[in-house]
Protein backbone atom coordinates (compact mmCIF):
# COMPACT_ATOMS: atom_id res chain seq x y z
CA UNK A 1 0.00 0.00 0.00
CA UNK A 2 2.77 2.45 0.94
CA UNK A 3 4.68 1.87 -2.32
CA UNK A 4 1.53 2.88 -4.15
CA UNK A 5 1.08 5.91 -1.90
CA UNK A 6 4.65 7.03 -2.65
CA UNK A 7 3.90 6.77 -6.38
CA UNK A 8 0.69 8.75 -5.96
CA UNK A 9 2.57 11.40 -3.97
CA UNK A 10 4.98 11.90 -6.90
CA UNK A 11 2.04 12.07 -9.32
CA UNK A 12 0.28 14.60 -7.06
CA UNK A 13 3.39 16.82 -7.06
CA UNK A 14 3.55 16.63 -10.86
CA UNK A 15 -0.14 17.53 -11.12
CA UNK A 16 0.30 20.47 -8.74
CA UNK A 17 3.07 21.81 -10.96
CA UNK A 18 1.13 21.18 -14.18
CA UNK A 19 -2.04 23.02 -13.11
CA UNK A 20 0.08 26.12 -12.41
CA UNK A 21 1.56 26.08 -15.92
CA UNK A 22 0.12 28.94 -18.07
CA UNK A 23 0.15 26.69 -21.18
CA UNK A 24 -1.96 24.08 -19.38
CA UNK A 25 -4.33 26.71 -18.01
CA UNK A 26 -4.87 27.98 -21.57
CA UNK A 27 -5.98 24.50 -22.67
CA UNK A 28 -9.42 24.27 -21.05
CA UNK A 29 -10.00 20.57 -21.66
CA UNK A 30 -6.57 19.49 -20.38
CA UNK A 31 -6.72 21.87 -17.41
CA UNK A 32 -10.16 20.53 -16.43
CA UNK A 33 -8.98 16.90 -16.60
CA UNK A 34 -5.83 17.61 -14.57
CA UNK A 35 -7.80 19.57 -11.97
CA UNK A 36 -10.17 16.61 -11.56
CA UNK A 37 -7.22 14.22 -11.07
CA UNK A 38 -5.71 16.64 -8.55
CA UNK A 39 -9.01 16.95 -6.70
CA UNK A 40 -9.47 13.15 -6.59
CA UNK A 41 -5.99 12.67 -5.13
CA UNK A 42 -6.19 15.49 -2.56
CA UNK A 43 -8.03 13.55 0.22
CA UNK A 44 -5.61 10.61 -0.21
CA UNK A 45 -2.57 12.90 0.03
CA UNK A 46 -4.01 14.77 3.04
CA UNK A 47 -4.45 11.44 4.86
CA UNK A 48 -0.98 10.20 3.83
CA UNK A 49 0.69 13.41 5.04
CA UNK A 50 -1.10 13.08 8.37
CA UNK A 51 0.04 9.45 8.58
CA UNK A 52 3.67 10.49 8.05
CA UNK A 53 3.32 13.33 10.59
CA UNK A 54 2.04 10.93 13.25
CA UNK A 55 4.86 8.51 12.42
CA UNK A 56 7.46 11.27 12.91
CA UNK A 57 5.88 12.14 16.24
CA UNK A 58 6.31 8.52 17.38
CA UNK A 59 9.99 8.56 16.34
CA UNK A 60 10.59 11.86 18.15
CA UNK A 61 8.82 10.60 21.29
CA UNK A 62 10.86 7.37 21.25
CA UNK A 63 14.04 9.41 20.97
CA UNK A 64 12.94 11.49 23.97
CA UNK A 65 12.16 8.32 25.90
CA UNK A 66 15.68 7.02 25.31
CA UNK A 67 17.41 10.28 26.24
CA UNK A 68 15.34 11.67 29.13
CA UNK A 69 15.71 10.59 32.75
CA UNK A 70 12.91 12.84 34.06
CA UNK A 71 9.93 10.58 34.79
CA UNK A 72 7.33 13.25 33.95
CA UNK A 73 8.86 13.79 30.51
CA UNK A 74 9.21 10.05 29.96
CA UNK A 75 5.52 9.56 30.78
CA UNK A 76 4.64 12.40 28.42
CA UNK A 77 6.61 10.64 25.66
CA UNK A 78 4.84 7.31 26.38
CA UNK A 79 1.42 8.99 26.18
CA UNK A 80 2.36 10.64 22.88
CA UNK A 81 3.54 7.31 21.43
CA UNK A 82 0.24 5.63 22.37
CA UNK A 83 -1.87 8.52 21.03
CA UNK A 84 0.00 8.64 17.72
CA UNK A 85 -0.04 4.83 17.36
CA UNK A 86 -3.85 4.85 17.74
CA UNK A 87 -4.07 7.65 15.17
CA UNK A 88 -1.82 5.71 12.76
CA UNK A 89 -4.12 2.69 12.96
CA UNK A 90 -7.20 4.80 12.17
CA UNK A 91 -5.50 6.66 9.30
CA UNK A 92 -4.22 3.39 7.80
CA UNK A 93 -7.79 2.06 7.67
CA UNK A 94 -8.96 5.32 6.11
CA UNK A 95 -6.21 5.08 3.49
CA UNK A 96 -7.27 1.53 2.58
CA UNK A 97 -10.78 2.82 1.86
CA UNK A 98 -9.51 5.88 -0.04
CA UNK A 99 -7.38 3.61 -2.24
CA UNK A 100 -10.28 1.35 -3.20
CA UNK A 101 -11.08 1.56 -6.94
CA UNK A 102 -13.66 4.27 -7.48
CA UNK A 103 -16.86 3.65 -9.41
CA UNK A 104 -16.43 5.79 -12.55
CA UNK A 105 -20.13 6.66 -12.38
CA UNK A 106 -20.10 8.01 -8.81
CA UNK A 107 -20.01 11.69 -9.75
CA UNK A 108 -22.77 11.39 -12.35
CA UNK A 109 -26.35 12.56 -12.30
CA UNK A 110 -28.92 9.78 -12.07
CA UNK A 111 -32.10 8.71 -13.79
CA UNK A 112 -34.46 7.03 -11.32
CA UNK A 113 -37.23 4.71 -12.52
CA UNK A 114 -39.98 3.72 -10.08
CA UNK A 115 -42.56 1.15 -11.13
CA UNK A 116 -45.56 -0.16 -9.21
CA UNK A 117 -45.29 -3.92 -8.59
CA UNK A 118 -47.57 -6.23 -6.64
CA UNK A 119 -50.53 -4.47 -5.10
CA UNK A 120 -52.38 -2.70 -7.93
CA UNK A 121 -53.53 0.82 -7.03
CA UNK A 122 -51.79 0.70 -3.64
CA UNK A 123 -48.48 -0.07 -5.37
CA UNK A 124 -49.04 2.97 -7.60
CA UNK A 125 -49.73 5.14 -4.55
CA UNK A 126 -46.57 3.83 -2.90
CA UNK A 127 -44.63 4.67 -6.08
CA UNK A 128 -45.77 8.27 -5.56
CA UNK A 129 -44.64 8.12 -1.91
CA UNK A 130 -41.18 6.92 -2.97
CA UNK A 131 -40.96 9.61 -5.64
CA UNK A 132 -41.75 12.28 -3.01
CA UNK A 133 -39.18 10.71 -0.63
CA UNK A 134 -36.41 11.02 -3.24
CA UNK A 135 -37.47 14.57 -4.12
CA UNK A 136 -37.22 15.57 -0.44
CA UNK A 137 -33.81 13.91 -0.20
CA UNK A 138 -32.64 15.79 -3.30
CA UNK A 139 -33.83 19.07 -1.74
CA UNK A 140 -31.81 18.34 1.42
CA UNK A 141 -28.66 17.95 -0.68
CA UNK A 142 -29.56 20.87 -2.96
CA UNK A 143 -29.87 18.64 -6.00
CA UNK A 144 -32.37 19.37 -8.77
CA UNK A 145 -35.10 16.97 -9.92
CA UNK A 146 -36.86 16.81 -13.28
CA UNK A 147 -39.64 14.44 -14.33
CA UNK A 148 -38.76 12.70 -17.57
CA UNK A 149 -41.82 10.49 -18.00
CA UNK A 150 -44.85 9.61 -15.86
CA UNK A 151 -47.75 7.20 -16.19
CA UNK A 152 -50.43 8.04 -13.60
CA UNK A 153 -53.22 5.75 -12.46
CA UNK A 154 -55.87 8.42 -11.81
CA UNK A 155 -55.65 8.11 -7.98
CA UNK A 156 -52.59 10.33 -7.52
CA UNK A 157 -50.39 7.30 -7.96
CA UNK A 158 -47.86 6.27 -10.60
CA UNK A 159 -47.81 3.03 -12.53
CA UNK A 160 -44.37 4.27 -13.56
CA UNK A 161 -42.40 7.47 -13.09
CA UNK A 162 -38.97 8.28 -14.48
CA UNK A 163 -37.11 11.35 -13.24
CA UNK A 164 -33.61 12.79 -13.27
CA UNK A 165 -31.67 14.01 -10.23
CA UNK A 166 -28.89 16.47 -11.08
CA UNK A 167 -26.22 16.85 -8.43
CA UNK A 168 -22.56 16.15 -7.71
CA UNK A 169 -22.16 12.62 -6.39
CA UNK A 170 -25.84 11.72 -6.84
CA UNK A 171 -25.05 8.24 -8.18
CA UNK A 172 -22.48 7.53 -5.43
CA UNK A 173 -25.30 7.61 -2.85
CA UNK A 174 -28.49 6.72 -4.70
CA UNK A 175 -27.10 3.62 -6.46
CA UNK A 176 -27.91 1.70 -3.27
CA UNK A 177 -31.64 2.34 -3.84
CA UNK A 178 -31.97 -0.08 -6.77
CA UNK A 179 -34.16 -3.07 -5.96
CA UNK A 180 -37.59 -4.00 -4.64
CA UNK A 181 -39.11 -1.74 -1.97
CA UNK A 182 -41.94 -3.29 0.07
CA UNK A 183 -44.62 -1.36 1.97
CA UNK A 184 -46.97 -2.62 4.70
CA UNK A 185 -49.81 -0.23 5.48
CA UNK A 186 -53.56 0.32 5.33
CA UNK A 187 -54.19 1.61 1.79
CA UNK A 188 -56.28 4.69 1.12
CA UNK A 189 -58.39 2.41 -1.07
CA UNK A 190 -59.07 -0.04 1.82
CA UNK A 191 -62.39 0.49 3.63
CA UNK A 192 -61.98 -2.37 6.17
CA UNK A 193 -58.76 -1.06 7.72
CA UNK A 194 -56.73 -4.14 6.77
CA UNK A 195 -52.97 -3.95 6.32
CA UNK A 196 -51.83 -4.71 2.78
CA UNK A 197 -48.37 -5.53 1.46
CA UNK A 198 -47.37 -3.97 -1.85
CA UNK A 199 -44.13 -3.52 -3.74
CA UNK A 200 -42.40 -1.11 -6.08
CA UNK A 201 -39.29 -1.59 -8.16
CA UNK A 202 -36.65 1.14 -8.14
CA UNK A 203 -33.85 1.33 -10.70
CA UNK A 204 -31.12 3.97 -10.42
CA UNK A 205 -29.20 4.53 -13.66
CA UNK A 206 -26.18 6.82 -14.09
CA UNK A 207 -26.76 9.45 -16.74
CA UNK A 208 -24.87 8.34 -19.84
CA UNK A 209 -22.92 10.80 -21.95
CA UNK A 210 -22.24 10.47 -25.69
CA UNK A 211 -18.79 9.06 -24.93
CA UNK A 212 -20.26 6.36 -22.65
CA UNK A 213 -22.58 4.81 -25.22
CA UNK A 214 -21.85 4.12 -28.87
CA UNK A 215 -25.39 4.85 -30.06
CA UNK A 216 -26.02 4.80 -33.79
CA UNK A 217 -29.25 6.70 -34.44
CA UNK A 218 -29.75 4.52 -37.54
CA UNK A 219 -30.49 1.71 -35.04
CA UNK A 220 -33.21 3.76 -33.35
CA UNK A 221 -36.81 3.82 -34.55
CA UNK A 222 -38.66 7.00 -33.54
CA UNK A 223 -42.48 6.96 -33.41
CA UNK A 224 -44.48 10.15 -32.95
CA UNK A 225 -48.03 10.01 -31.59
CA UNK A 226 -50.63 12.03 -29.72
CA UNK A 227 -50.22 11.86 -25.94
CA UNK A 228 -53.03 10.63 -23.76
CA UNK A 229 -54.04 11.72 -20.30
CA UNK A 230 -56.82 11.96 -17.78
CA UNK A 231 -58.92 14.02 -20.16
CA UNK A 232 -59.73 17.71 -20.71
CA UNK A 233 -56.78 20.08 -20.98
CA UNK A 234 -54.24 17.38 -20.18
CA UNK A 235 -54.71 15.76 -23.60
CA UNK A 236 -52.51 17.29 -26.27
CA UNK A 237 -54.10 18.30 -29.54
CA UNK A 238 -50.81 17.87 -31.40
CA UNK A 239 -48.61 14.85 -32.06
CA UNK A 240 -45.89 15.55 -29.46
CA UNK A 241 -45.42 12.21 -27.66
CA UNK A 242 -42.29 10.28 -28.64
CA UNK A 243 -41.39 6.62 -28.49
CA UNK A 244 -37.81 5.52 -29.20
CA UNK A 245 -36.93 1.88 -29.79
CA UNK A 246 -33.38 0.60 -30.00
CA UNK A 247 -33.81 -2.11 -32.63
CA UNK A 248 -30.76 -4.30 -31.79
CA UNK A 249 -31.72 -4.66 -28.09
CA UNK A 250 -35.48 -4.03 -28.22
CA UNK A 251 -35.20 -1.40 -25.46
CA UNK A 252 -38.08 1.06 -25.80
CA UNK A 253 -38.64 4.46 -24.17
CA UNK A 254 -41.71 6.71 -24.35
CA UNK A 255 -42.01 10.36 -23.27
CA UNK A 256 -45.11 12.50 -23.46
CA UNK A 257 -44.89 14.90 -20.50
CA UNK A 258 -43.79 17.92 -22.54
CA UNK A 259 -45.98 19.71 -25.06
CA UNK A 260 -42.91 20.10 -27.26
CA UNK A 261 -42.03 17.12 -29.45
CA UNK A 262 -38.37 18.25 -29.39
CA UNK A 263 -38.23 18.24 -25.57
CA UNK A 264 -39.85 14.80 -25.43
CA UNK A 265 -37.26 13.53 -27.93
CA UNK A 266 -34.43 14.94 -25.82
CA UNK A 267 -35.76 13.29 -22.64
CA UNK A 268 -36.41 9.97 -24.36
CA UNK A 269 -32.88 9.95 -25.76
CA UNK A 270 -31.39 10.55 -22.29
CA UNK A 271 -33.37 7.63 -20.82
CA UNK A 272 -32.49 5.38 -23.78
CA UNK A 273 -28.78 6.14 -23.39
CA UNK A 274 -28.97 5.40 -19.65
CA UNK A 275 -30.72 2.07 -20.21
CA UNK A 276 -28.26 1.00 -22.90
CA UNK A 277 -25.38 1.97 -20.62
CA UNK A 278 -26.92 -0.03 -17.76
CA UNK A 279 -27.34 -3.07 -20.03
CA UNK A 280 -23.67 -2.88 -21.01
CA UNK A 281 -22.62 -2.49 -17.35
CA UNK A 282 -24.67 -5.55 -16.39
CA UNK A 283 -23.00 -7.55 -19.15
CA UNK A 284 -19.54 -6.58 -17.89
CA UNK A 285 -20.50 -7.30 -14.28
CA UNK A 286 -21.67 -10.79 -15.18
CA UNK A 287 -18.25 -11.42 -16.69
CA UNK A 288 -16.75 -10.44 -13.34
CA UNK A 289 -19.23 -12.19 -11.05
CA UNK A 290 -16.86 -12.37 -8.07
CA UNK A 291 -16.61 -8.59 -7.84
CA UNK A 292 -20.36 -8.33 -8.29
CA UNK A 293 -20.99 -10.49 -5.21
CA UNK A 294 -18.71 -8.34 -3.06
CA UNK A 295 -20.90 -5.27 -3.50
CA UNK A 296 -24.31 -4.46 -2.09
CA UNK A 297 -25.00 -1.74 -4.64
CA UNK A 298 -25.75 -4.39 -7.19
CA UNK A 299 -28.79 -2.77 -8.76
CA UNK A 300 -30.53 -6.14 -8.95
CA UNK A 301 -34.17 -5.24 -9.57
CA UNK A 302 -35.42 -8.57 -8.20
CA UNK A 303 -33.73 -8.16 -4.80
CA UNK A 304 -36.00 -7.08 -1.92
CA UNK A 305 -33.87 -4.43 -0.24
CA UNK A 306 -36.18 -2.57 2.16
CA UNK A 307 -39.49 -2.78 4.00
CA UNK A 308 -41.54 0.25 5.10
CA UNK A 309 -43.95 -0.76 7.89
CA UNK A 310 -46.36 2.11 8.56
CA UNK A 311 -48.35 0.67 11.53
CA UNK A 312 -45.10 0.27 13.49
CA UNK A 313 -43.38 3.38 12.02
CA UNK A 314 -40.51 1.09 11.10
CA UNK A 315 -38.18 0.90 8.11
CA UNK A 316 -35.79 -2.04 7.66
CA UNK A 317 -32.96 -2.33 5.16
CA UNK A 318 -32.50 -6.09 4.75
CA UNK A 319 -29.03 -5.93 3.17
CA UNK A 320 -27.35 -4.31 6.18
CA UNK A 321 -29.78 -5.48 8.91
CA UNK A 322 -30.62 -1.88 9.85
CA UNK A 323 -33.99 -1.04 11.43
CA UNK A 324 -35.09 2.52 12.20
CA UNK A 325 -38.24 3.46 14.10
CA UNK A 326 -38.75 6.86 12.46
CA UNK A 327 -40.53 6.09 9.23
CA UNK A 328 -42.04 9.58 8.88
CA UNK A 329 -38.60 11.18 8.81
CA UNK A 330 -37.37 8.65 6.22
CA UNK A 331 -40.39 9.25 3.97
CA UNK A 332 -39.62 12.98 4.24
CA UNK A 333 -36.17 12.40 2.77
CA UNK A 334 -34.05 11.64 5.84
CA UNK A 335 -32.13 8.84 4.12
CA UNK A 336 -28.56 9.61 5.14
CA UNK A 337 -28.31 7.11 8.02
CA UNK A 338 -29.51 4.29 5.77
CA UNK A 339 -27.26 5.29 2.86
CA UNK A 340 -24.22 5.86 5.09
CA UNK A 341 -24.68 2.37 6.54
CA UNK A 342 -24.95 0.90 3.03
CA UNK A 343 -21.78 2.72 1.94
CA UNK A 344 -19.83 1.54 5.01
CA UNK A 345 -21.03 -2.03 4.50
CA UNK A 346 -20.13 -1.91 0.81
CA UNK A 347 -16.65 -0.57 1.57
CA UNK A 348 -16.08 -3.34 4.12
CA UNK A 349 -17.08 -5.96 1.53
CA UNK A 350 -14.78 -4.44 -1.07
CA UNK A 351 -11.89 -4.29 1.42
CA UNK A 352 -12.43 -7.94 2.24
CA UNK A 353 -12.49 -8.80 -1.46
CA UNK A 354 -9.36 -6.72 -2.06
CA UNK A 355 -7.46 -8.47 0.75
CA UNK A 356 -8.57 -11.90 -0.51
CA UNK A 357 -7.57 -10.88 -4.04
CA UNK A 358 -3.98 -10.39 -2.94
CA UNK A 359 -3.91 -14.07 -1.99
CA UNK A 360 -5.18 -15.25 -5.38
CA UNK A 361 -2.94 -16.51 -8.18
CA UNK A 362 -2.25 -13.73 -10.75
CA UNK A 363 -4.51 -15.27 -13.41
CA UNK A 364 -7.48 -15.07 -11.01
CA UNK A 365 -6.94 -11.48 -9.89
Amino acid sequence: MFDRLDELEKKFAELSTAISDPDVIADNARFRNLMKEHSDLTPIMDAYREYKRQKRQIEDAKEMLNEESDEDLRQLAKDEIKESADALETIAEDLKILLLPKDPNDEKNVIVEIRGGAGGDEAALFANSLYRMYCHYAERRRWKTEVMSANENGLKGFKEIVFMINGKGAYSRLKYESGVHRVQRVPETESQGRIHTSTCTVAVLPEAEDVDVDLNMADVRVDIYRSGGAGGQSVNTADSAVRMTHIPTGISVACQDERSQLKNKDKALKILRARLYEAEQERLQKENAADRKSQIGSGDRSEKIRTYNFPQSRVTDHRVSLTLHRLDAVMNGDLDEILDTCITHDQAKKLQGSEEGHQRPPHLQ
